[in-house]
């Protein structure tokens, strides 16, 4: 029996997870994926998920590498007892805390929220960026659901909200080959004129740094000839792991799901569920599904060079003879 969305979204955004503490997040996937032909997984050094689907020789230009980090801020057991780790510590956390929506999960304490999937909604403890791992994974199940001919990667990566280090980790070990782009699959604040149900959000950067052009290029034209409703826009309000591995020397961009109560911060500053609306996933899974089905030239139909050097070409009449008129 094929495996739903809504059951995939449900399996995962149940799990408990930390920094350092997603051996629940990993094992689901894991579970998952496991069996389903073309993907084989394996875990790096640092404990990141990484997985191949592989179905015949065919293979894109360039090869795509999806990532979504596997932790979420959380309470982590230390010497000195409970420890928030990865998001800010505001006052109101020690009102939530006394309200009882604290739970302990062994060494970890996440807040107790129950996850709730609707045909328009999706809330959960900790969508960022849990929602990002499921719609990878969807994917993953779609593409061979479909016996889709082609090669794409994926890295399920840890301590993204600490500072991406299991996406540093993942680029100063890069195994996916240098013709690889690296597409960063979070939940973000809509920002910078963003709405929320109005599709995917395409970044051409974040707050530290601006992403490959030619890469958002791609993004943007198969969203449109698919017809898949995307926002083009600069999330500044955050930074994601593209902005790790593309420091790496590896060619990257983002795309997010606008997300709502972001580190489960309300608009009262009171703690809450994050949330994320189910057509935003919806399109993005289509957005995935096309990228690596669809050819492309190299990473773009033209490079900014080549445009500009045929421009240059086409029009040398008109530069000479303007030329002659200057003084």
């Amino acid at each position: 029996m094929a495996l739903s969305l809504p059951s995939i979204l449900k399996r995962l955004l149940k799990q408990p997870t930390a920094p350092f503490h997603e051996y629940h997040v990993r094992a689901e996937i894991e579970a998952i994926l496991g069996g389903i032909p073309h993907v084989k997984l394996k875990r790096d050094k640092f404990g990141n998920l990484l997985a191949t689907y592989k179905n015949g020789s065919t293979r894109s230009k360039p090869t795509w590498v999806f990532g979504a980090h596997m932790d979420h801020p959380a309470f982590v057991q230390g010497d000195d007892g409970w420890q928030f780790l990865g998001g800010s510590v505001i006052p109101e956390m020690d009102t939530a805390i006394k309200r009882g929506l604290r739970k302990s999960h062994g060494e970890i304490a996440t807040w107790n929220f129950p996850v709730k999937i609707t045909n328009t909604r999706i809330e959960a403890p900790a969508c960022d960026d849990l929602i990002g791992c499921a719609i990878i994974v969807m994917t993953l199940l779609e593409l061979a659901r479909l016996d889709i001919k082609t090669t794409v990667h994926a890295a399920f990566t840890r301590a993204e909200e600490v500072g991406w280090l299991g996406a540093w980790h993942l680029a100063q070990n890069w195994p996916f080959g240098k013709d690889s782009v690296f597409v960063s699959i979070e939940t973000s604040r809509p920002v910078n004129g963003a709405v929320m149900g109005e599709g995917p959000m395409v970044r051409v950067g974040d707050r530290v740094s601006v992403f490959d052009s030619e890469a958002v290029a791609v993004l943007t034209t198969t969203a449109k000839e698919q017809a898949i409703r995307v926002q083009r826009c600069l999330l500044d309000a955050g930074a994601c792991e593209a902005t790790a591995v593309q420091a790496a020397g590896i060619r990257s961009v983002g795309i997010s799901v606008p997300l709502g109560n972001y580190h489960n911060i309300g608009l009262q500053r009171q703690i809450a569920p994050e949330f994320v609306m189910m057509d935003d996933v919806k399109s993005l899974i289509d957005l995935l599904k096309a990228l690596v089905a669809t050819k492309h030239d190299g990473i773009g139909e033209r490079s900014i060079r080549e445009r500009v050097e045929m421009r240059m070409a086409e029009h040398a009449a008109h530069f000479k003879a303007g030329t002659k008129l200057f003084k």
